[in-house]
């Protein structure tokens, strides 16, 4: 259950509704995480522009920063953020069987990924998990493909979705009635870690609508 109220557009302030704008317009909805944030309007419109940055073709592509926030999100155990990049990676590309092997160190195997994907996958699991001891071959290997201004963006964009996942989970932040009914892909591949996200995902299951007979 969400611990403050959703700032509704109807209620929303001018810097709220220009927030707002901004989202439609990239998600063509929107999500409950920012109407949460509408209840701190200064602070939200800086916060989300970030994300606005990263949720597009940048030194990185899009595509690229899909799979670190699948892989940074999962790894945290957020059903929020994975459930709507799931669909998000989706229309940009990313199979099915692409989004399945992203869990645990399949990927590393995997014939759905490049050995430029698979080093920035092992950063990425580095970085969620001790990103002081990341080791000097994973490092090499990255470099080996990308510049420092590329390299800059991968780490930001992991950063910047460890934290809005450990943002929407402290505020309780619920998925919307839109994904009810999603049938989740990463979290079917390995089930949550956690207590709290293993309720969250028998209660979002709960909500799929009953098959029509």
């Amino acid at each position: 259950m969400a611990q403050l109220p959703y700032i509704e557009p109807e209620q929303a302030d001018p810097v709220t509704k220009e927030v707002y704008d901004k989202t439609v317009a990239r998600f063509e909805m929107i999500l409950n995480i920012f109407k949460i944030t509408g209840n701190a309007p200064e602070i939200a419109e800086k916060m989300w522009e970030i994300f606005f940055d990263i949720l597009q073709e940048g030194q990185i592509s899009w595509y690229a920063k899909e799979l670190l926030i699948l892989k940074s999100t999962k790894m945290g155990d957020c059903l929020y953020c994975v459930t709507q990049h799931e669909a998000v990676s989706a229309r940009l590309g990313v199979t099915k069987e692409k989004q399945q092997d992203i869990v645990g160190v399949e990927y590393r195997t995997s014939e759905h990924y490049t050995e430029e994907e698979v080093a920035i996958l092992d950063l990425c699991a580095h970085v969620v998990l001790d990103p002081e001891q990341i080791p000097a071959e994973v490092w090499t290997r990255v470099k080996k493909h990308y510049d420092d201004g590329q390299i800059v963006e991968i780490v930001a964009t992991i950063g910047a979705y460890l934290q809005v996942s450990k943002f929407g989970d402290a505020m309780g932040v619920e998925l919307e009635p839109v994904w009810h009914g999603h049938q989740p892909v990463l979290f079917a591949e390995e089930p949550p870690k956690s207590k709290a996200a293993q309720k969250h995902l028998d209660h979002f299951m709960s909500q799929a609508p009953a098959a029509s007979n």
